[in-house]
């Protein structure tokens, strides 16, 4: 790990300016990503802002029936929260799907939406990796590429988005609060807050160097049925090789592209009338495999079927 210097920030303002101020400076939270990555020369910042002082910590609820769930809201209390539970039982399913208990004790919100991905050659400083060396190559797409996108993918990257949690938020629509150095406040939906790696999928969202996530904003609940399932390589600890997320007629996949990927095709086909299996084959219809990864296809359509049997199963109880 390279040498790096440390401050510890007292209020938002201050964070912002703190990474602003400093060349290749990183806010630091519950680092159960970002410290995995400077072990291995991945990230390198020079200086880290540590943000658990923030007064972000909270879970609110809106007379319009919205919750807004601040930035450093671990992800063992989101889970747990009973309005999550309640209401948003995808989200408490996809969260305690993710990682272990220890790591959900430290994991943020906030972190946990700009965790990057677990593609072994962006891990492997000696394979070149366009998403870590730009212009240096995708070595995936000739590789042991198992895990990786079958949708939105591009010859520069064909990398996955390895979180649980925003597949969930990404089929109940949720909003991203950023706010800017200048106080500027600014809310993404989640949808967009991501992006597909083109030719540059060095750059992974839309949070500009001089921005801090400080809320995710949930709408309220859609009727109907909600319902998480993953498939992976062992019952725990372990990163989705697909996954689905069901809120009402709201559609979400994990594991198959560089973003949470909201199946606009597989919803327009139901409201039309389709049947599940034809929904399914609607979104899959334009996947790609590479071989290694042929099988995700087959799997998806299953686990898109299934899952919304399961939530609408639960939406008559």
């Amino acid at each position: 790990m390279r040498p790096f210097t440390y401050e510890r920030a007292v209020d938002v303002p201050g964070a912002i300016r703190a990474v602003v101020a400093h060349r290749n400076a990183k806010f630091l939270a519950g680092g159960t990503n970002l410290i995995d990555l400077m072990k291995v020369g991945v990230e390198t910042p020079a200086h880290l802002v540590d943000v658990n002082h923030l007064p972000l910590a909270s879970i609110d609820e809106a007379e319009s029936g919205t919750l807004r769930i601040g930035a450093l809201v671990r992800n063992s209390a989101l889970a747990g929260d009973l309005r999550v539970r309640d209401r948003y039982p995808v989200l408490s399913e996809a969260l305690l799907a993710g990682a272990s208990g220890q790591l959900r004790n430290k994991a943020t919100t906030g972190g946990n939406l700009l965790q990057r991905t677990r593609c072994f050659y962006f891990y492997n400083s000696g394979m070149p990796c366009n998403k870590r060396e730009p212009g240096s190559g995708c070595a995936a797409l000739e590789g042991i590429n198992r895990i990786h996108a079958i949708l939105g993918a591009s010859p520069a990257c064909i990398a996955t988005h390895p979180s649980d949690m925003a597949v969930a938020l990404t089929a109940l629509g949720a909003n991203i609060e950023m706010v800017s150095a200048a106080g500027k406040r600014r809310a993404v939906p989640i949808s967009d807050f991501y992006r597909l790696p083109g030719t540059t999928p060095r750059v992974e969202t839309v949070l500009r160097p001089d921005e801090l996530i400080t809320a995710v904003i949930l709408p309220p609940p859609p009727p109907g049925g909600q319902a998480y399932r993953k498939v992976r390589d062992r019952a725990s600890y372990a990163f989705a090789l697909v996954s689905v997320a069901v809120a009402g007629d709201q559609i979400a996949l994990g594991g198959v592209a560089h973003k949470p990927w909201r199946a606009s095709r597989a919803e327009a086909a139901l409201k039309s009338g389709a049947e599940p299996e034809e929904a399914a084959n609607a979104e899959l219809a334009l996947a790609h495999g590479h071989g290694g990864n042929d099988y995700k296809i087959p799997l998806g359509r299953r686990m898109i079927v299934r899952t919304m049997a399961q939530a609408k199963e639960r939406s008559r109880g």
